[in-house]
């Protein structure tokens, strides 16, 4: 089973707290906004992309056959049984292979290692993004759920 965040741009306002709440719920802040914020710029792992009047949120796709993750030369980019890709932090020595393999480029720089959406491995429910999105523009689907079912 794949499963992925998906984006209704139709109904994502650009508001970018999808963004925040990724970021605060990453860098080690017990997704505290306001802490993640007072100790400096959190970084999320999704980026916001606006064209003309639409936006949308822009996150890893958890590729099948993941290119970033085939050509990791450490494997630090690994794939767990529900099909979601992560980078263990411990392997990674930044030789930026991923970032240059991912077709969609999901994959960032990070203080230690690089960093990518990880679906928030470790948090119970939903990804952040999923839960902060005000507008419900954002869901979380497994590999067989169609799209355009909102």
């Amino acid at each position: 089973m794949i499963v992925k965040v998906v984006c209704s741009a139709e109904y994502c306002l650009g508001c970018g707290l999808c963004r925040i709440h990724c970021a605060a719920g990453h860098d080690g802040y017990n997704n505290s906004i306001l802490k993640a914020y007072q100790r400096g710029t959190p970084r999320p792992r999704a980026d916001l992309v606006y064209d003309q009047d639409r936006s949308w949120l822009n996150t890893c796709q958890h590729c099948p056959d993941a290119p970033c993750m085939n050509g990791c030369i450490t494997g630090a980019l690994q794939q767990d049984e529900q099909g979601v890709i992560y980078v263990d932090e411990e392997f990674c020595v930044s030789c930026y292979t991923c970032i240059m393999l991912c077709p969609y480029g999901h994959i960032h720089v990070g203080p230690q290692a690089v960093h990518k959406c990880d679906l928030c491995r470790g948090r119970s429910g939903q990804p952040a993004c999923v839960d902060a999105c005000p507008n419900g523009a954002l869901r979380l689907i497994d590999e067989g759920e169609s799209l355009c079912s909102m």
